[in-house]
């Protein structure tokens, strides 16, 4: 199984991106799927995450500019980010809990980040 994240890119503070993570593989089923992100010096944060079903949770810090959400049908989760402030500058990383056959238990996968600078 494979995350397969893009979409990064370099953009001015107030304006837009769209991520996108694709799970490839041998996938039974994909449960939660979301997106994290590390700023050089800082861990790892969760920035949001999506159920099967489509019950969304954030950060508090991107709630009201940040939009999670997926395709089912396609195993990919986006994420559109809207009115993009420097402190968001920071690799994005996109994960996911997959079945991989039936009765087997999720695993954990993560994709290999992207990179989002926000700067003038």
């Amino acid at each position: 199984v494979q995350l397969q994240a893009s979409g990064g890119g370099l953009v001015q503070p107030g304006g837009s991106l769209r991520l996108s993570c694709a799970a490839s593989g041998n996938i039974f089923r994909v449960n939660a799927m979301g997106w994290y992100r590390q700023a050089p010096g800082k861990q790892r944060e969760l920035v949001a995450l999506i159920t099967s079903a489509g019950s969304t949770n954030y950060a508090d810090v991107v709630k009201g500019r940040f939009t999670i959400s997926r395709d089912n049908a396609k195993n990919t989760v986006y994420l559109q980010m809207n009115s993009l402030k420097p402190e968001d500058t920071a690799v994005y990383y996109c994960n996911a809990d997959i079945i991989r056959a039936m009765l087997v238990v999720p695993t954990t996968y993560w994709g290999q980040g992207t990179l989002v600078t926000v700067s003038s």
